[in-house]
């Protein structure tokens, strides 16, 4: 899953992207709110984290910006103003959640997985695709039963394709939602971990669910 963090205070946006990147989120900041609308119409991300007070155009303006393109992307505000007419607002702009400032980095995580999942098909924390089971909140990946260790982008790779079981699955369409802003889509790194993951999730098994589609991409298939 990818996030963007759009944080004018240095500080607060490394923590926030050190703490996601530890749940195998992948981050990208913005400083201010014109890069923050210009990312996020140019990027397709699975959630917003949006400050309220940022130079250039503050939260608000930006969120209204985010809406009036009509990107749906979950949005979670966060601010130090914490009066019910700011929390209005925020609302009422299009945001889909408010935390005020200083918050608990568990609350922030456990705001962000429920976002998430209310933009998907997936409502609880555990994923289950024909004998794969994810637990988000653990990290915690199984097959018939047993536990299967993997990497930090093997299991954000792995979660993209169960969220997407039985899609067309391009490399543009997971280098934008696995990797950062950062990534080359022309390397073979994609081709890479797919490889890895089909190692550990598939080798052995009859069922094989990961497909490779030549020349389009991949598939999870059940």
């Amino acid at each position: 899953m990818r996030i963007l963090v759009i944080e004018d205070d240095e500080q607060v946006g490394e923590a926030i992207q050190k703490s996601l990147k530890e749940q195998y989120y992948s981050v990208d900041i913005a400083t201010d709110g014109e890069e923050g609308v210009f990312l996020a119409k140019t990027n397709d991300y699975d959630l917003i984290i949006l400050d309220i007070m940022l130079p250039i155009k503050d939260g608000w303006k930006v969120c209204k910006e985010i809406r009036d393109e009509k990107i749906t992307t979950p949005i979670l505000m966060l601010t130090a103003l914490d009066s019910v007419e700011d929390k209005i607002q925020g609302l009422d702009s299009g945001a889909d959640d408010y935390l005020t400032k200083p918050f608990h980095i568990g609350e922030l995580l456990a705001r962000t997985r429920s976002l998430v999942r209310r933009h998907t098909d997936e409502k609880t924390s555990k994923i289950v695709a024909g004998e794969i089971e994810i637990d988000r909140s653990t990290r915690i990946v199984k097959r018939n039963g047993k536990q299967i260790e993997l990497s930090a982008k093997e299991f954000a790779l792995l979660e993209y394709f169960v969220m997407n079981k039985n899609k067309v699955l391009t490399r543009q369409m997971i280098s934008e939602h696995v990797w950062d802003m950062n990534f080359d889509p022309q390397s073979n790194v994609i081709d890479s971990f797919v490889r890895f993951l089909r190692q550990k999730i598939d080798k052995g098994f009859e069922k094989q669910y990961i497909v490779t589609l030549r020349g389009v991409g991949y598939k999870f298939e059940i």
